[in-house]
């Protein structure tokens, strides 16, 4: 799951180099994925709304309910 929010954000983002992704297991078997890039770089991964981020946190959802694995994103 790491790695398709790497290539969602680094497509999304001016800034590729500096996007940097923290994988945090939490105690109830989840696992929570924080992503960080540059600031002027936020509004593209957050979209109006949040829309953009909503439709991240989908797709990530996705891969991991493939892997039986529970995984929340937290745009920081």
């Amino acid at each position: 799951m790491k790695e398709v929010l790497e290539i969602i954000a680094k497509s999304l983002v001016d800034y590729p180099d500096n996007v940097n992704i923290t994988e945090i297991e939490n105690d109830d078997q989840t696992i929570t994925l924080e992503l960080r890039v540059a600031e002027s770089d936020m509004g593209k991964v957050i979209g109006k709304q949040g829309r953009i981020a909503k439709a991240i946190r989908t797709v990530v959802k996705a891969a991991a309910n493939r892997e039986n694995k529970q995984v929340s994103v937290d745009i920081v």
